[in-house]
């Protein structure tokens, strides 16, 4: 029998590390967290400086009972879960129910799962950090008191089954006060008046923009200025009155944080944030490499911008050896961490900068490939050299007006050497330099434009993240789970990648922000998570920061079960009968959007999903092609006669034609955005240009 226990989160985690430590040790999965407060009661003492009521999470006996049978057999228990509060809390649970002195050095820590790490931590085991379970307790206590008090408002008011939640309330609200502004922008006319203008008659020809007149913003608010300015650009006579050209660089992006990576990878790959997170653990917590198996990425929850000496070095000497000294800084970039950052460990990296993603690609799945590649690129760019632009501005007068022409080419490649093809650099841009009082030729005036001002953009996964992390609200680790949460719950819906409110969202939203406004106010939920933070920092009493949030939301939840009336959601009653009983079936919201179902519930409970027509007949039988959803809500196209009729896209189906063959053309939508019509017969010689789109079975 071994002599020493470890004990891990995950049963992936458990069998690499087992791999890395001898026969003297025995290394075992808790599968997340033993204890918790009982789903069926509030299980919150609040007269008794509101103490959690914990028990065992049902259906985990056998495995506390085997827990509990190799600690009595072991002579060291060594309890290393996540290096984070929930990690500590699970820790500090394994003890109360191992019996183990939480005072004691039992805690072990590591940021990686590499052989190394693992050992060194083995080496330094420290007592549970009593500060960060508090912290961890308080957020969880609190976030009771919101779903186990409000929620029930909720279902009274409005429907069963809806939740309430600390920060998924503020996420919702976000959501609908950027739809509020879309709604009420009013688009502003505005044009545009560019000239092609060349040095002399065989010089290189750039583009100008027409910006001043009579030195003061050119505003052209309608055809008619448009038309004026045309006419007096037409006659002008055009001189350089300004030339600079200098040097621009363009630093790295720091190495990943937990929010970053989600955002990066919704806009790169269009991974969801709950995928991000899951293929980013699967790659934290091993992948067996042939003979061995290894944790591939640090640990991916994490507000940390810096790395660690030891690899930021071997960074350094990879980018020397593999690309050239001219791409490796004198010095090791350092970036700045937000104000709000806990910093406790590294930005996301490679746990081996030489397990390049070439070298792992036979191993990993296709996403976990996606998203290594994502990670082990942004790591070694955050430490190569700047990009290095020339940057070429020209002001031409023409008459009483001014046009400006800007241009930029790339001189040294920097970090954009490393991954061109997917960077964000512009496009190069040639303006040529010509002096100062230098005449210039009109080649061609071009056609003013007409342009309309754009209304905010619809939030999406990314841009969602990015605003709950500016803002301060909740921590990354949150982010994943509150927007498939009020996905879920039916308070925010997909519309491609747009997050759109609903109307059950709105109708939330609004009696939240009347009764509970400091629940969803941004500056309170912010200095809330700052408050969590002192706790962890032993600046802060847990009891004191959860009675003073507790106090006033009671009063405000006694008042509003008072004042609100029932709300009454209307049944959108449709043309489609019930097969079974012939009533008219109702639109109803569930867990994955809307379906229909019979109003004689609970006499009849027919069900069935909504077909969402597109307009096109089916290819191959003349039915109606339906718009579909995979298990994990891929949309595809498929015909409404199914099973009868086989025909599956992922690509939509249109009414344009192959010019070659005369079948239809499907519109394929790239990673851009950008929408490419593409025929799919592969007996066509048109075809060639895309097959990617018949469904495969998931």
């Amino acid at each position: 029998m071994a002599k020493n226990l470890v004990i891990v989160e995950s049963p992936t985690k458990s069998k690499t590390i087992e791999k890395f430590l001898g026969k003297n040790y025995t290394v075992r999965a808790s599968m997340g967290h033993l204890r918790d407060l009982p789903k069926s009661t509030f299980g919150v003492d609040v007269e008794h400086n509101f103490e959690p009521k914990y028990i065992n999470i049902r259906g985990k006996g056998d495995l506390i009972k085997e827990l509990k049978n190799l600690a009595k057999k072991s002579d060291k228990i060594f309890l290393a879960t996540d290096p984070d509060r929930e990690g500590e809390a699970i820790s500090w649970h394994l003890a109360y129910i191992l019996g183990i002195d939480p005072e004691k050095k039992c805690r072990i820590e590591f940021h990686e799962i590499t052989s190394n790490a693992v050992k060194d931590a083995l080496k330094n085991p420290r007592p549970i950090d009593i500060d960060k379970v508090d912290a961890q307790q308080a957020r969880r206590i609190i976030d009771r008191i919101v779903g186990y008090q409000l929620s029930p408002l909720l279902w009274r008011k409005i429907r069963k089954g809806l939740s309430a939640g600390r920060v998924q309330s503020v996420a919702v609200k976000i959501i609908a006060d950027r739809e509020k502004e879309i709604a009420d922008f009013v688009p502003q006319e505005y044009w545009t008046v560019n000239a092609k203008l060349r040095e002399h008659a065989k010089a290189p020809i750039f583009e100008a923009e027409a910006v001043k007149y009579n030195g003061k913003k050119l505003e052209i608010r309608n055809a008619q200025e448009a038309h004026a300015v045309e006419q007096a650009l037409a006659d002008a006579e055009y001189i350089i009155g300004e030339a600079v050209k200098k040097e621009r660089r363009r630093r790295p992006a720091p190495p990943f944080t937990t929010s970053s990576l989600q955002q990066e990878a919704n806009k790169k790959l269009n991974f969801t944030a709950k995928k991000t997170m899951l293929v980013a653990q699967q790659l934290y917590e091993g992948v067996s490499l042939g003979k061995a198996s290894v944790g591939l990425i640090t640990y991916m929850r994490t507000d940390s911008v810096r790395f660690a000496d030891i690899a930021c070095q071997e960074i350094r000497e990879y980018i020397k050896n593999e690309l050239g000294n001219e791409y490796c800084p004198a010095k090791p970039n350092v970036f700045s961490s937000k104000k709000n950052a806990q910093d406790a460990h590294e930005a996301i990296r490679p746990t081996s900068v030489l397990r390049t993603p070439e070298e792992v690609a036979p191993f990993l799945s296709k996403d976990q490939l996606k998203l290594y590649t994502l990670i082990w690129q942004r790591a070694v760019a955050s430490q190569m050299t700047d990009a290095v632009y020339d940057v070429t501005t020209l002001l031409i007068d023409a008459g009483q007006y001014q046009l400006r022409a800007s241009g930029a080419v790339l001189k040294f490649a920097g970090f954009l050497k490393l991954n061109s093809k997917h960077s964000d650099e512009e496009k190069e841009k040639i303006v040529p330099f010509i002096e100062a009082g230098t005449k210039v030729l009109l080649h061609k005036l071009l056609p003013a434009e007409q342009h309309f001002t754009e209304a905010p953009a619809h939030f999406t996964e990314a841009t969602l993240v990015k605003e709950l992390e500016d803002k301060g609200i909740g921590r990354p680790s949150t982010y994943a789970p509150t927007i498939q949460t009020i996905l879920d719950r039916g308070y925010i819906a997909k519309d491609g990648k747009k997050l759109v409110i609903t109307e059950l969202g709105l109708l939330v939203v609004d009696m939240l922000t009347k009764y509970f406004t400091d629940l969803i106010d941004i500056p309170f939920s912010a200095e809330l998570e700052s408050e969590l933070d002192e706790i962890a920092e032993h600046h802060a009493d847990k009891n004191e920061i959860i009675k003073k949030f507790y106090e006033p939301f009671s009063k405000l939840l006694a008042v509003a079960d008072k004042e609100i009336e029932t709300v009454e959601i209307p049944v959108q009653v449709t043309d489609i009968p019930c097969e079974k009983c012939g009533r008219m079936m109702v639109v109803k919201q569930g867990r994955f959007g809307s379906f229909l179902a019979c109003p004689g519930f609970p006499e009849c409970r027919n069900t069935k999903p909504i077909l969402k027509k597109i307009g096109i007949k089916c290819p191959e039988c003349g039915g109606e092609v339906i718009e579909r959803k995979t298990k994990t809500r891929k949309i595809f196209y498929g015909c409404e006669n199914y099973p009868a009729c086989s025909f599956t896209s992922w690509d939509k189906p249109t009414e344009e034609k192959c010019p070659v063959c005369g079948k239809i053309l499907y519109e394929h939508v790239e990673k851009g955005g950008q929408k490419k019509l593409h025929c799919l017969n592969q007996e066509c010689s048109n075809c060639k240009i895309m097959r990617k789109g018949t469904v495969k079975s998931e």
